[in-house]
């Protein structure tokens, strides 16, 4: 049986939709039967591979270098999933759109700095105006909200999308 080429990627969030993941505990085992992790925080590989059949998204897009990368994840994915609430609605990423990028990054950069304050131009990615769920810049397949979604939600997840199913979130998945 030809393992499933999974990968998963984290934007503007806290990480911890990838911790709940690191929680399915023994289901990891379940998984490396089904799937080859290509992609993602816990393996070393610096560009996003070709040809991948599930791609989980973690966190919101509030910068370039989001936008950017998730749209090089639906070019190269066949399944695309929202994983999180920031995902699925942008959470608490969009808090920072109702403020502005201007008024960000001088509280952060200018008023909340004990010495050297200046906003950096470099290393720091570039935001965009607002904060966005991935669905608004690219076509999502599944959407698994919570925050963060259960281990055992997300077990599930992936093990239908592995076994050729798409799974149904709405009808066992909630928010919050």
């Amino acid at each position: 049986m030809k393992k499933v080429r999974l990968a998963t990627t984290w934007l503007d969030g806290c990480s911890g939709c990838h911790m709940s993941l690191l929680d399915i505990d023994e289901g990891i085992l379940k998984v490396a039967e089904l799937a080859e992790i290509v992609y993602g925080p816990l393996v070393d590989i610096k560009e996003f591979p070709e040809n991948v059949d599930v791609t989980l998204v973690e966190g919101a897009v509030s910068s370039v270098e989001d936008l950017e990368k998730v749209r090089t994840i639906r070019e190269r994915s066949r399944i695309v999933v929202s994983l999180g609430d920031c995902a699925v609605t942008s959470n608490v990423p969009s808090m920072r759109n109702q403020c502005g990028v201007t008024a960000i990054l001088e509280r952060a950069y200018l008023e909340n700095a004990a010495t050297d304050a200046q906003i950096p131009n470099q290393v720091v990615p570039q935001l965009l105006p607002i904060s966005r769920p991935v669905h608004d810049v690219i076509k999502v397949d599944v959407f698994i909200p919570g925050c963060p979604p259960s281990a055992s939600t997300i077990l599930n997840c992936v093990a239908e999308l592995c076994a050729g199913r798409m799974p149904e979130p709405s009808l066992r998945y909630k928010f919050g």
